[in-house]
């Protein structure tokens, strides 16, 4: 390889691709940890090593250019292949102290992980952890994540995964919304209830309709993407939600819904296959996998 042909920083690159990729010098700066005006000076100076146009400057916005499309690709597959180097890297470390990221649910950080993550600190107090607390899958070959913890089965070759338990989701409704209904006992009688949502999808009334349900979309009234929101909001009284049952039944405010309706799911501990062999790693995925089941 000539390596005298290279004539760019990685740092610069990474800059760019980032900016790309996130649309703008703000949103890129954030995802990078660094100030917009750092970020905007990478950016000039890869251009000015390379002697291309990266991006338009339109108003106050960036257009990226066919020439900037172009190498943005080249680019990605050399910070794909930085990712991979990374990961073999900490695949390979013994050493306990440091940082450990671990990509949950809402509803799985604020309940299941405290006790968790108190346990880790009385038994490894030198770990650093980072809770990441979403509703859309991580990804681990990205390093958004150390481990994660899903209800499905990943299928990609580079990762790994053991599945804990099953666990099921019931109704929950406060006691006097449920006087309010009549007191159902039956599937067909929640047609005129509402319901707290958290699916913009519509697969939640497909499957409620699956199991003997009459609703549509005048029985969900209420949205949101969060499920700590809409777990509040039911709180409140404002209609019927869904919740894992240890969850829902430790909840004094609200009672189930309807005793014989149950939603089984699985929980999936997952991480990269080069991360397995890290000690730091091993220790917080063993915990986990027995505090979880």
């Amino acid at each position: 390889m000539d390596w005298r042909s290279v004539r760019f920083d990685w740092n610069r690159a990474r800059a760019f691709l980032v900016t790309a990729e996130e649309g703008s010098l703000s949103a890129a700066a954030r995802a990078l940890g660094m100030t917009q005006p750092t970020l905007g000076r990478q950016v000039s100076a890869l251009e000015q090593e390379l002697d291309v146009v990266l991006f338009e400057r339109v108003g106050q916005g960036l257009v990226i250019t066919p020439v900037g499309l172009e190498l943005a690709e080249h680019v990605r597959a050399m910070g794909q292949a930085a990712s991979r180097l990374s990961l073999a890297a900490s695949g390979k470390s013994q050493s306990i102290e440091g940082n450990i990221c671990i990509s949950a649910s809402e509803v799985y950080t604020v309940f299941l992980l405290p006790p968790i993550v108190a346990r880790l600190r009385q038994l490894e107090p030198k770990i650093r952890v980072e809770l990441v607390a979403t509703n859309d899958t991580s990804d681990l070959s990205r390093r958004e994540a150390d481990i994660a913890i899903r209800n499905f089965q990943p299928t990609q070759n580079e990762l790994i995964a053991r599945k804990i338990r099953d666990d099921t989701a019931r109704m929950y409704a406060t006691p006097e919304y449920l006087r309010k209904l009549g007191q159902p006992q039956s599937a067909s009688d929640f047609s005129h209830a509402s319901f707290v949502s958290f699916d913009a999808t519509g697969m939640l009334i497909d499957e409620l309709n699956r199991r003997g349900f009459q609703l549509d979309a005048a029985n969900f009234p209420i949205l949101t993407d969060s499920y700590i929101a809409h777990w509040e909001l039911v709180k409140q009284g404002l209609g019927i939600g869904l919740m894992p049952e240890k969850i829902g039944d430790a909840e004094p405010l609200l009672e189930r819904a309807l005793a014989d309706f149950a939603v089984d799911f699985p929980i999936w501990l997952t991480t990269h296959r080069e991360l397995r062999s890290s000690r730091r790693v091993r220790i917080v995925y063993d915990l986990l996998a027995e505090m979880l089941a």
